[in-house]
């Protein structure tokens, strides 16, 4: 199963050359993110998840520039790449707009570890969060 957020980039998201910049594209990576992390993962009765994740690393790959055009989202669909005791590695196809057969514009990865912020450090996920991750994202 694949997750998919629909985001809308914005106008002030473009760069002098008329195409979403690199900042901007990392920035549609997290609200498209968010739904599943905090608000699917709160929904499942998972509130410390929502408390914390941190991003590791991030692998970005451009295909195609993404265009903001009023009223247009992209489609971002996010799968699970891998699943560790602490990491979570989220794969992301993001198309140039919001229907499954629009081009693909970027491919990326992040590496996520959640996070205990009254402690200050990473942590372990529990059984819980591992099995939610893997029933809302997992890669059928």
């Amino acid at each position: 199963m694949t997750f998919v957020s629909h985001v809308q980039p914005r106008w002030s998201d473009m760069d002098v050359y008329g195409h979403v910049n690199h900042a901007n594209v990392v920035t549609l990576l997290e609200e498209a993110r968010v739904p599943v992390l905090f608000g699917e993962a709160e929904r499942a009765g998972l509130h410390e998840l929502p408390k914390g994740v941190v991003v590791v690393k991030l692998a970005v790959h451009y295909r195609a520039p993404i265009v903001a055009t009023p009223g247009r989202t992209v489609r971002v669909e996010i799968t699970l790449a891998e699943l560790k005791a602490s990491t979570v590695t989220l794969g992301y196809v993001v198309r140039t707009g919001p229907d499954a057969a629009d081009p693909v514009a970027v491919t990326a990865e992040t590496v996520l570890a959640p996070y205990n912020t009254a402690e200050l450090r990473p942590r372990r996920f529990s059984d819980e969060e591992s099995e939610f991750l893997k029933r809302v994202l997992a890669d059928a």
